[in-house]
């Protein structure tokens, strides 16, 4: 089972069920900020749509298909990050993730990613790690910059948001770019 402890406030696990109940409050609290980048927000709202997700990320997990995994800012659920899914025959993998409102501007997003980066391309062994944003999600954005992706190109309308299409920025980070950065 993944867990990792990234300092004295921060913590990645994965997600157990009996995590529904924060993640739905989570959730729930924050769902005007996220659903500007996030397309699943109203579908999420109730515990049984969380305890839905929970079980379809152990499957991820069982099947070595990648995991998501809470994130714990000093005991509290914060968000969650995680492989979108592995492309073990190219040795790549996609990172997504989220942080509550409340959480942000603690560098607990940067940390977090950062790790991710690191277990994918060191003991994972992959290639790749790519990241895509919204093109107006500034705070987003900044998480793979800091980290020293590259930032590779525009895909438009990329994806639907309710009522409308954002672009995506592409951010890729290999191997042998993050053993010399």
């Amino acid at each position: 089972m993944f867990t990792h402890n990234i300092n004295d406030e921060i913590e990645l696990r994965l997600l157990e069920l009996s995590d529904a109940e924060a993640l739905t409050n989570l959730t729930n609290e924050c769902s005007e900020y996220l659903r500007r980048w996030l397309p699943w927000v109203d579908d999420s709202a109730s515990i049984e749509d969380r305890l839905n997700f929970i079980k379809m990320t152990k499957k991820q997990y069982a099947d070595n298909k990648g995991f998501q995994s809470g994130i714990w800012y000093k005991g509290e659920l914060a968000g969650v990050i995680g492989y979108h899914g592995m492309d073990w025959s190219n040795k790549v993998t996609s990172l997504g993730y989220w942080l509550g409102e409340r959480f942000q501007g603690n560098g607990i997003m940067t940390k977090a990613t950062k790790a991710f980066v690191e277990y994918a391309l060191v003991d994972m062994k992959l290639n790749r790690v790519e990241i895509r944003c919204a093109e107006e999600n500034s705070k987003s954005r900044s998480i793979p910059k800091r980290l020293g992706f590259k930032e590779e190109g525009l895909i438009r309308e990329a994806e639907w948001l309710y009522d409308h299409y954002v672009n995506h920025v592409v951010y890729g980070m290999l191997a042998k770019d993050w053993k010399n950065r």
